[in-house]
């Protein structure tokens, strides 16, 4: 008895170092792996709950690449950023922003920095706490870009440090004069359009969709009778637009490309469906296209676009150079994920997810951090740490 469990002990060798072994020798590797300290500010106004999910992917990959703040800790996605913290109690929450603080205060705290990171702006509304509450209308409670974060952002930028922002950094609530001073600063223009895919129209399919979205597209077409995957579209006025798929575009899923050989060598998937909230930028001359949107839309599909003032192709991230430093914008609520991501202390782990999330699918948005946003913010993070 004990030769035969002998020999069905060492059949299951194998086994044993796939399951234990591998993870201690990935942990063993990522705790040898020496840190490095790199000074980011993340503003995140938009924190509904404890998943901080418009930055936890960021901070999931900060510690991952073993990047330190000054004090020599890892960041936490809790606590290390400006913005919104509920308490989810019956008084909401408190904020922590740049408000107040002096001109000097905001200089001294733009010398210290590598980058700063705009996450997200859209604010927490009384509905985000209250679900009784209707959803087509709802008392904003904090968000915007405001005239603080302009300052720290002007300050960065002339100090040569790197800035990314991503959608949604300067739409509603964000006042119309902060705004254009952003936009001026950055060498970007917002169309005044956002988009959004849904696989599926029909209201009685997909309870998803939003009340305002439906009742703002009743009132100007008349009535929702869209079915299958399509866009919509909305402006900044209140204009409202559907996109069908076969109809007006062909691509069912808007795609995120990338050109095998781009001039700042960003390594990163052909193409990557996108299946979220996107704003159509216009950008200067100096910036260059990391990646575009193509959602390939057909003759009929040109012609609405072109009516709506849009581009056939639009970007999705982009960057140029800002002295030592780098402008950055992602037109996608990129570091958006609702999902729990493991332990990030684990050597070549990203490695792993890419096999199984593979970019094709675009059903779990774990695919789409794994195959896109990772690879590309960790490069981001390797050039700020170089510059």
């Amino acid at each position: 008895m004990k030769e035969e469990l002998k020999i069905y002990v060492f059949r299951l060798w194998p086994l044993f170092l796939l399951v234990i072994g591998l993870p201690l020798a990935s942990f063993i590797i990522w705790l040898l792996i020496p840190s490095q300290q790199l000074d980011i500010l993340v503003i995140d106004k938009t924190v509904r709950d404890d998943s901080f999910q418009e930055h936890a992917g960021l901070f999931w990959t900060l510690k991952h690449l073993k990047y330190k703040n000054r004090s020599g800790d890892f960041y936490q996605a809790s606590q290390d950023y400006f913005g919104f913290f509920p308490s989810g109690k019956a008084d909401l929450g408190k904020r922590v922003d740049l408000e107040g603080k002096s001109e000097e205060q905001l200089k001294a705290l733009a010398a210290d920095l590598d980058l700063v990171y705009l996450a997200d702006t859209y604010g927490v509304y009384e509905n985000d706490f209250d679900k009784t509450a209707p959803d087509d209308f709802s008392k904003k409670i904090y968000g915007g870009l405001d005239t603080a974060d302009l300052q720290l952002i002007k300050l960065a930028s002339e100090g040569g440090k790197t800035v990314v922002a991503e959608f949604n950094s300067i739409a509603s609530p964000t006042p119309t004069l902060i705004r254009n001073e952003f936009e001026n600063l950055m060498g970007l223009k917002w169309t005044g359009w956002i988009g959004r895919y849904f696989d599926e129209l029909d209201t009685l399919v997909n309870t998803d969709i939003p009340t305002w979205m439906i009742r703002q597209y009743q009132r100007q077409h008349e009535r929702w009778d869209l079915q299958g995957p399509g866009l919509i579209f909305i402006k900044e006025s209140g204009e409202i637009e559907a996109f069908a798929h076969q109809r007006d575009y062909e691509n069912k899923v808007p795609l995120i490309r990338t050109q095998k050989l781009n001039k700042h060598g960003y390594k990163l998937p052909e193409v990557v469906p996108y299946p979220d909230w996107f704003d159509v930028m216009m950008i200067a001359r100096d910036y260059d296209v990391i990646s575009y949107y193509d959602i390939n839309p057909t003759e009929e599909g040109v012609l609405r676009l072109r009516a709506m003032g849009l581009p056939r192709f639009f970007p999705a991230a982009v960057v140029r150079s800002n002295g030592n430093g780098r402008q950055y914008y992602f037109s996608g609520d990129f570091s958006d994920m609702r999902t729990h991501f493991g332990s990030a202390r684990f050597f070549g782990l990203p490695v792993l997810w890419r096999a199984i999330y593979v970019a094709s699918d675009y059903t779990d948005r774990q695919s789409f951090y794994w195959n896109y946003y990772h690879p590309l913010i960790s490069q981001i993070l390797d050039k700020s740490s170089d510059q």
